[in-house]
């Protein structure tokens, strides 16, 4: 992992100097390695598995009714110019005789969220990852996000917001199963 470290921070004292920066003036001098364990952090999502995040927290449960889980905080990585985008994840399933602990929705959507991203990928697999875990009849995702992409170059947008969603399963194919989870996450 050290190697790793260091090839990172090599490549972001190239940036600095690239910019125009001097990479040797006091501000600068421990940059490049702070900046290569920022970065390592932001994308851990690589070197995480479903399986060893979930561990084995999927219980059995006669809860057949909608799971919301709502307002789940999230920051990810735009893959396009590597700049982040921040927002929140509402979450809902249909239990089919299992439900999963409440603390591992937060570390899913953490998981794919710590990876190079855009957002309509990160809503389907955050979605897929909860119908796999849980073998739910229907799983429902809703992202909304604000991208520094847009906010801080290009168009420099500064109050939009980028809404996604992901309905799978009941969710899919009920409209009434759908509706009902929109109203709840709406109703705060």
């Amino acid at each position: 992992m050290t190697n790793k470290l260091d090839d990172l921070a090599s490549h972001f004292q190239q940036i600095i100097a690239g910019l125009g920066e001097n990479p040797d003036r006091e501000g600068l001098q421990d940059t490049p390695i702070r900046a290569a364990k920022a970065m390592q952090f932001l994308t851990q999502g690589y070197r995480q598995s479903l399986d060893t995040l979930v561990n084995n927290a999927v219980f059995e449960s006669a809860m057949d009714e909608m799971v919301v889980v709502q307002d789940i905080e999230l920051y990810s990585m735009c893959e396009h110019h590597m700049l982040p985008f921040i927002g929140k994840c509402h979450i809902a399933y249909l239990p089919s005789g299992k439900v999963l602990g409440l603390s591992k929705f937060a570390r899913i959507v953490d998981m794919y969220a710590r990876r190079l991203q855009i957002q309509e990928n990160l809503t389907r697999e955050i979605a897929e990852a909860i119908e796999t875990v849980t073998g739910a009849k229907g799983v429902a995702v809703v992202i909304e996000a604000q991208h520094m992409c847009m906010m801080m170059r290009g168009v420099e947008k500064q109050n939009s917001r980028m809404k996604t969603s992901m309905m799978l399963g009941q969710f899919r194919k009920s409209q009434a199963t759908r509706t009902e989870f929109l109203t709840l996450i709406r109703d705060r």
